[in-house]
């Protein structure tokens, strides 16, 4: 049996992303680099599934528009001028042409007998082998095991010119093809879909006020609980005047702006001016009551919120965890887990909240987070120059088990993952030392080099040149733009990573320690000599080590391989003494990352065309 969840997610025109297509997991955490369409994704499903987003009016503004256009071709704003408003781009070709709008289509799967019964009018069907809707003409079909009930449901925003505002609404999709008057998808209808979002930097703000939407709430809500408090609340915070003992000398100055009050107006007017603690009204008791909590070993309780981030989560958790025992089938989407989080009680977390909710979709930086999930839970998401969105589901290469990618994920493939551009080097030498030398460099001329991390660069160990090429073409295929950086190779290896990768960075020397010794000035090998500690071994074997400066440090470089020894000899060179072939590599990165008129940025499916080597 199929469990709740949405299955697929279309947006149109929305915030960053002018069209995409997702289809969902049982379980999935979307990943990608920063500014992605991640948060877009969750904001687009909340539009059309979450029960207080229409609360807030407009529902969409401006900025959720793609680019920020929403008016049609060539229409004249309001103003009566013929310049675009501001947002509004610019647009050629004929006018008169319909005006964008956000549209958004969510189908949900797995629906409850409760669910059914509701929505029966609506219901379609979904095949969940071929990720398609069923409408083949034999009814009979429907009766497979993977043909099961669906619903889908759509937001549409768009711009009223005549009322010069936004509007928004959700409907029932089929309504929209089939009937003249589209039926809309009540705040009701949308609590029994049971889908929560939970951002990460304001669930906790608010988690156990009263204020529509708080978790608190939400549990009440649930638990079909009406608190009937606020008529004997209001009516004893009503009865007490603040500060009014006369030795605190407040009561006296109200009482002569009294005084002088009469001299002006009659009593009907308004008289006795006095202090109470809120404005009386339901609402605003709403945002201003919230729960205290016990700190230390004393008495002493403070609001809830005051407590360190990472008691606030803990708290959201165990609310989370009421929820979705309460309400039993739910769909959980949650930000980034980690924040405030050690690494333990991430992965708890993770786990109680699968173990709760019928699905989860989360979003995540964090490699504790994306190892809870297996591959085909994770979708890595790309987004292109054009606003199309994206997902690749890994695929691994040969060469890479599962078994491997599980042990070296922390290490080795979550950077990569999470990043944009991806350097592989040949080693763990190349790895530490290459991103030490643009740093270095960065530093010493801030306005010809740049560091790899200002270049959306991170940098993989691949293990050995032989690795490369799979490694290259595993994050190529997720949509990254992938460089190497190795020693010379063999014409066959050589030939396998171009063909993966759009920049080819290759020194022609057989190690990295020979390109350094090699290529720098020789006082610079001597003053790193008496800077660092040598040891017992080799300072027995060199008395003297800045006689011999090269054969020294050859054999310390050899000795600290692994250990940052190449690294920490660059970081303190001058740009002069920093090998030419090392700064050039870093100029040619640089070139590669700059944003020409289209860099076809994290284009999914397109190969790198150009390939540049930087050779002895």
């Amino acid at each position: 049996m199929i469990a709740l969840k949405v299955a697929r997610v279309d947006i149109e025109n929305f915030r960053g992303i002018k069209a995409g297509t997702l289809l969902l997991p049982n379980h999935a955490v979307l990943i990608g680099d920063n500014n992605i369409g991640k948060t877009t994704v969750l904001e687009a499903i909340d539009l059309v599934l979450g029960p207080d987003r229409l609360n807030r009016r407009p529902p969409v503004d401006e900025h959720d528009f793609f680019q920020g256009s929403y008016r049609a071709p060539g229409a004249v704003p309001p103003d009566g001028t013929d310049t675009p408003a501001e947002g509004q781009a610019e647009e050629t070709g004929e006018s008169g042409g319909e005006a964008p709008r956000i549209e958004v289509e969510v189908c949900v799967v797995g629906l409850s007998d409760e669910q059914k019964a509701r929505f029966g009018d609506y219901i379609e069907f979904w095949n969940s082998e071929s990720d398609t809707f069923y409408d083949a003409p034999d009814p009979a079909g429907v009766d497979a095991d993977h043909i099961t009930e669906a619903l889908r449901v759509t937001f549409l925003g768009r711009y009223d010119p005549e009322e010069d505002d936004f509007e928004g609404g959700t409907y029932f999709t089929r309504s929209l093809a089939e009937s003249e008057s589209p039926v809309g998808f009540s705040k009701k209808d949308k609590q029994i879909c049971g889908y929560l979002y939970l951002r990460s930097l304001r669930t906790g703000s608010r988690a156990l006020s009263l204020e529509r939407g708080s978790l608190l709430d939400i549990i009440l809500r649930l638990k079909e609980v009406r608190p009937q408090m606020w008529e004997d609340t209001i009516t004893t915070l009503a009865t007490y005047s603040v500060a009014s003992h006369p030795k605190l000398g407040l009561s006296g100055i109200l009482e002569s702006i009294n005084t002088a009050l009469k001299k002006y107006v009659p009593k009907e007017w308004g008289i006795e001016p006095c202090l109470k603690v809120s404005n009386l009204t339901r609402e605003h008791l709403r945002k201003v009551i919230t729960a205290f909590i016990a700190t230390g070993e004393g008495d002493h309780v403070a609001p809830f919120y005051r407590q360190g981030t990472g008691t606030i989560n803990m708290l959201v958790l165990a609310m989370l965890s009421e929820i979705a025992e309460d309400k039993q089938n739910v769909i959980f989407a949650m930000e980034e887990p980690e924040t405030a989080i050690p690494p333990y009680a991430q992965k708890r977390i993770v786990h109680e909240i699968r173990k709760l909710s019928s699905q989860t979709i989360f979003t995540s930086h964090s490699p504790y987070v994306l190892e809870e999930f297996n591959l085909e839970e994770t979708v890595v998401l790309g987004r292109n120059a054009d606003g199309d969105l994206a997902q690749r589901q890994i695929a691994l290469p040969e060469s890479v088990k599962p078994k491997r990618y599980r042990q070296e994920f922390r290490t080795r493939f979550c950077e990569g993952l999470l990043a944009r551009r991806i350097l592989i080097a040949e080693g763990a030498t190349e790895a530490a030392a290459f991103p030490v030398v643009c740093r270095r460099l960065a530093e010493l001329k801030p306005d010809t080099y740049s560091s790899l991390e200002a270049l959306g660069i991170c940098t993989i160990d691949a293990g050995g040149d032989t690795n490369i090429p799979d490694m290259a073409r595993l994050y190529r295929e997720l949509g990254k733009r992938t460089f190497s950086l190795c020693d010379k190779q063999a014409p066959e290896n050589k030939a396998l990573i171009e063909a993966q990768v759009e920049l080819f960075l290759s020194h022609g020397e057989k190690g990295f320690e020979d390109l350094v010794l090699k290529n720098t000035a020789e006082h610079a090998l001597k003053r790193f000599s008496k800077l660092i500690d040598w040891p017992p071994h080799l300072a027995a074997k060199y008395a003297n080590p800045e006689d011999t400066a090269s054969d020294a440090l050859r054999e310390y470089f050899a000795w600290t391989k692994a250990n940052w020894g190449v690294a920490d000899f660059l970081a303190q060179c001058s740009e002069n003494e920093i090998p030419q072939w090392l700064r050039d590599a870093c100029l040619s990165l640089i070139k590669a990352c700059e944003p020409p008129s289209a860099e076809g940025e994290t284009a999914i499916g397109n190969a790198a065309e150009a390939t540049e080597v930087v050779e002895e």
